[in-house]
């Protein structure tokens, strides 16, 4: 079979089956299972210790699994190594960009490594540096680069050899708001072309981006399917509570009737309730009781943040079937 007849056979692009790694005396990945689509963005998020990383390398074919199998555009990655790197990119978290050359330079650079033609090489890197805002950029030094442009340039370099599934571990960590945003815009402009897109995170708001999800915990699966599907799962409401105080609000109202979580956001405070329009009145009582002040005191929709600590502070155990709260589940921007 050719890799073209291979990859349109109507394979999911990524297929994960059972895998297994052990780490020392450590169960990194246990027995984990998931699909991804060509032209969607699927999304192994979880804290540090989750197994992302694990599974990344597993996947990429730098690291081999103790049990299972892993299929990536049609091939098999422990069989046939040398052909799922044709048509898949890598971007681990430390991605390897050569400092003392010019952004243009390291496009070059991977274009070379690829077999990427002149004339292709200079359409897709104009236009996905274009995306990224970095045009103006080209001939500056990466290592004059910022975090977050060095991340813009490593996911160039990555695409521009028109993968058809891409990897990225974590590739938004540290990342300025901006970048964040201009590396989410060119992620999404993939989708069009078919390109799978397989990123491991941290940030819990990100897996709202996301077209469909993993959610990991310990080197263990709790759930697959859309944001949207696992919002269905949280048991109860939301409630959500702005204060200058907000410490002190959470600290009065953890453990309060009713109240299964409470999780502390900047300036707000984010309760799991059994009964939003009921307790929302004893919740009021209860803080102006303790002569802690508030501004605002309401139902809102579930965040994927929302169900991942409320279920794991329910004390729901890891089970492929639900989902489950690790113990740094608030953790924005805890390494995985």
């Amino acid at each position: 079979m050719s890799d073209r007849a291979a990859i349109s056979a109507g394979e999911p692009a990524v297929e994960a089956r059972g895998l297994c790694k052990r780490l020392g005396a450590t169960v990194a990945v246990d027995d984990v299972s998931f699909t991804a689509r060509a032209g969607e963005i699927f999304g192994l998020v979880g804290p540090d210790g989750a197994g992302k990383t694990t599974i990344m390398r597993m996947l990429a074919g730098v690291m081999l699994p103790d049990r299972g199998s892993a299929r990536l555009a049609g091939f098999d990655v422990v069989a046939d190594p040398e052909r799922v790197k044709n048509h898949i990119s890598y971007m681990p978290q430390r991605f390897g960009l050569y400092e003392d050359l010019t952004v243009e330079e390291n496009i070059r650079f991977y274009a070379d490594l690829f077999g990427v033609d002149a004339r292709t090489r200079e359409t897709h890197a104009a236009r996905l540096l274009a995306a990224s805002g970095m045009s103006e950029f080209r001939m500056r030094l990466a290592g004059k680069l910022s975090g977050g442009m060095k991340q813009k340039l490593g996911l160039t370099c990555a695409l521009i050899h028109h993968p058809r599934v891409i990897l990225l571990d974590e590739p938004t960590t540290g990342v300025d708001p901006i970048s964040r945003s201009d590396f989410w815009s060119i992620l999404y402009s993939l989708l069009a072309e078919g390109v799978a897109v397989l990123i491991g995170t941290a940030y819990l708001d990100e897996a709202e981006r996301c077209n469909r999800l993993a959610l990991l915990h310990q080197g263990r699966l709790l759930f697959t399917g859309s944001p949207a599907e696992l919002k269905r799962k949280l048991p109860g409401a939301v409630v959500s509570i702005t204060s200058s105080q907000a410490r002190r609000v959470r600290a009065v109202l953890a453990g309060a009737p009713g109240v299964s979580s409470a999780l502390l956001l900047g300036d707000t405070v984010r309760l799991v309730v059994d009964d939003a329009p009921r307790r929302i009145a004893e919740l009021k009582e209860r803080l102006q009781g303790a002569g802690v002040p508030f501004s605002e005191a309401a139902a809102v929709e579930p965040s994927v943040e929302d169900v991942f600590v409320a279920t794991l502070g329910a004390g729901a155990p890891p089970s492929p079937g639900g989902v489950a709260r690790p113990s740094s589940a608030s953790a924005q921007g805890a390494p995985g």
